[in-house]
């Protein structure tokens, strides 16, 4: 793996999370490419960075969204120009303090580089439940909360 490349993937991800922390539809939209395709915690989709940008919008005008706490977990090259990033996620809604578990996710992010810049090409929010599994809904939430009690 190209470790400057792949930093830099770590990054969109990064500020892809901070403008969802920050309520910002126009700035998640814009870290996709314009066809790119994004699948919500619910199962909803939009496709392309214009229907990305009105099915976001509403959301942080109607729902207190609570913050993303993300953990890279892998980086994978497709490419040069194609990365498969990894990475699990948890909220501590609005007014508490503690990570809600039944919100954990995974995310999976598939990055394209476009001239010199990264851009999502599909973000897929999935729900951490594990069915008949808790313990491993534990361990992931015991590693999220280290993100948190830094």
């Amino acid at each position: 793996m190209n470790t400057k490349e792949g930093k830099l993937v770590q990054d969109l991800y990064q500020r892809f999370l901070n403008a969802w922390n920050e309520r910002n539809a126009r700035g998640m939209a814009d870290h996709f490419t314009g066809d790119a395709e994004m699948i919500g915690y619910d199962g909803s989709q939009a496709i392309g960075r214009d229907e990305i940008y009105s099915h976001l919008s509403p959301i942080f005008e109607n729902f207190p969204t609570p913050p993303y706490h993300g953990k890279v977990k892998s980086v994978s090259f497709l490419s040069d120009n194609a990365v498969i990033l990894r990475a699990i996620a948890g909220m501590v809604p609005i007014g508490k303090t503690e990570l809600s578990p039944e919100l954990n996710t995974h995310h999976t992010v598939v990055a394209v580089k476009e001239g010199e810049s990264w851009f999502i090409k599909l973000f897929q929010n999935t729900p951490a439940q594990f069915h008949g599994r808790p313990e491993l809904l534990e361990k992931m939430t015991d590693e999220l909360k280290e993100l948190i009690n830094k």
